[in-house]
């Protein structure tokens, strides 16, 4: 359990940003860039600093940096949703390969767990969480609570619902979808950091491997609601950890293939999520038609 907890940790991260993002009626696919520009600018931060803190900080501030460029693009410049997303998932990767090329073969001094603390020397059980693991189903419940416990949680899915009406009653629809999208942005930007700095330790080009993208799938799975997005990111996180672990039980299975079996896993609980109307009903009216265009 603690294994898929810390490998579902940056993914969980993404894919809170990217529900409350496409809450709002808008998608973007530049999760991957955002989570890699994450990484690599936290990664420099705790290197040249020895502070996790503030690595984590200019993480989620890189994430949302990028992020509002899919915010100009697509609410300014009316551009296509999914074209500006890759552009932005371009242009993170690029920063980030460019970013960490002086970072490959150092070494940080990441988070601490509680064992260390005086709270897990008396509660050994939780020893294991770091705090960007038990930050996270923090983070998952303080979004579920915003968005349907809350005023501008409520503004937030009515613009998602519907622009127009929304705008008809008063609602600033566009600044509430650029705070959806930079919100997701600090969220991904946060998973992005909690992988290089938390969970591996280490920095490495593409070392998201596509989590962003599987954060993008896995909102269909979690029926856009921020309460579902932990099992959600289990489900990616438990194939990952048992991996790892026939591995290194020393199996002759292709390496290659294992590797592959926690994005499988994840495409078949989507396609099945899919059959049906369940997960059509669940989807924004606003985002429905934009995946109808």
């Amino acid at each position: 359990m603690p294994a898929a907890f810390r490998s579902a940790t940056p993914l969980l991260w993404a894919l809170l940003g990217e529900t409350l993002t496409q809450r709002a009626g808008i998608v973007n696919l530049g999760t991957e860039g955002q989570m890699l520009v994450g990484a690599a600018t936290a990664f420099a931060v705790t290197a040249h600093t020895s502070n996790p803190w503030l690595g984590l900080a200019a993480g989620a501030a890189s994430g949302m940096l990028l992020s509002l460029g899919h915010a100009l693009l697509c609410l300014r410049f009316r551009a296509n949703q999914f074209a500006s997303g890759i552009a932005i998932w371009m242009i993170g990767f690029g920063v980030s390969s460019l970013l960490g090329a002086t970072l490959v073969g150092q070494s940080i001094t990441g988070f601490a767990p509680l064992a260390e603390s005086w709270l897990g020397a008396r509660l050994p059980f939780i020893g294991w969480l770091t705090p960007t693991v038990w930050l996270g189903p923090v983070a998952t419940l303080a979004a579920g609570l915003f968005l349907f416990r809350t005023r501008p949680g409520l503004c937030w899915r009515a613009v998602g619902e519907s622009g127009a009406a929304a705008s008809a009653a008063g609602l600033r629809v566009a600044l509430i979808r650029t705070l959806a999208v930079s919100t997701g942005g600090v969220l991904s930007g946060v998973g992005g950091a909690a992988l290089s700095i938390d969970y591996a330790q280490t920095w490495a080009e593409g070392m998201s491997k596509g989590r962003g993208l599987v954060a993008v799938g896995l909102v269909i799975v979690a029926r856009y609601n921020p309460w579902l997005a932990l099992p959600s990111a289990l489900l990616f996180g438990g194939t990952e950890a048992l991996v790892l672990r026939v591995q290194s039980a020393g199996s002759d299975a292709s390496a290659h293939l294992l590797h592959m079996l926690p994005y499988l896993v994840s495409l078949a609980v989507l396609v099945l999520s899919c059959i049906g109307t369940g997960a059509r009903a669940a989807a924004p009216a606003e985002l429905r038609a934009v995946l109808q265009r």
